[in-house]
């Protein structure tokens, strides 16, 4: 914006948005919403506009004014907006908790849906889990998911040994340069009926052992 008088002159920075978009200007990397310039000076004005995820795909007109005592400088800019990237990521069932043994595998089935208008590419699927526990998908990679598509992808989620019985958190994220969606996963895990019957069988061999001792060597 360039003040060719020869007078300091204020500005005011206005512009007409649609509904829901929003406006910022910056000056030498500054936020402001009014200017004062010098005489026959010129300012670069940093301006970022921002349009809802709901916006549909058109062309918009958006005119800029700067709004001084003495006059107004105009300025119309034109926004394409082409789409909107967005991810969702859930069960088919929508439950997001399940039960396994310690020390076996358990599969999940998790839904990953395209929920904006744009296709997305190269979306890549990851995990955070507890300690020493390991999970493989199917598919591990998905190339391209088209708007409003969706496609299953099965978790192959391993347990170590002498995991202890509870509840454990995992998180499964899936994201492309464009977009991410993430969920958290409650695992119950529990105990074999073996392991269980070991542990009983433990107990009582350690209870006889203690009887046995007592009745042997509890006189002397």
């Amino acid at each position: 914006m360039t003040n060719g008088s020869a007078q300091l002159v204020n500005y005011s920075l206005n512009a007409q948005l649609p509904d829901g978009w929003q406006i910022s200007y910056r000056v030498e990397g500054s936020q402001v919403t009014s200017l004062q310039m010098q005489p026959n000076k010129a300012q670069e004005i940093s301006i970022e506009i921002s349009c809802p995820i709901t916006a549909k795909p058109d062309k918009y007109k958006i005119p800029l004014r700067a709004i001084s005592s003495t006059d107004t400088l105009k300025l119309e800019l034109e926004a394409v907006v082409k789409g909107s990237y967005a991810l969702e990521l859930t069960t088919p069932s929508g439950r997001l908790s399940d039960e396994v043994v310690s020390g076996s595998s358990k599969e999940i089935l998790l839904k990953v849906k395209n929920t904006g208008t744009l296709p997305l590419n190269a979306l890549e699927l990851t995990s955070q889990l507890p300690s020493r526990w390991e999970a493989s998908f199917d598919p591990s990679n998905i190339k391209q998911l088209e708007a409003g598509k969706s496609i299953d992808v099965k978790v192959n989620l391993k347990v170590p040994d002498k995991t202890i019985a509870g509840d454990y958190a995992s998180k499964f994220e899936i994201k492309s340069s464009n977009s991410s969606a993430d969920i958290s996963f409650r695992m119950i895990v529990k105990t074999s009926l073996l392991s269980g019957w070991i542990g009983m069988l433990v107990i009582v061999l350690a209870i006889g052992l203690v009887y046995f001792l007592i009745r042997k060597y509890g006189r002397r």
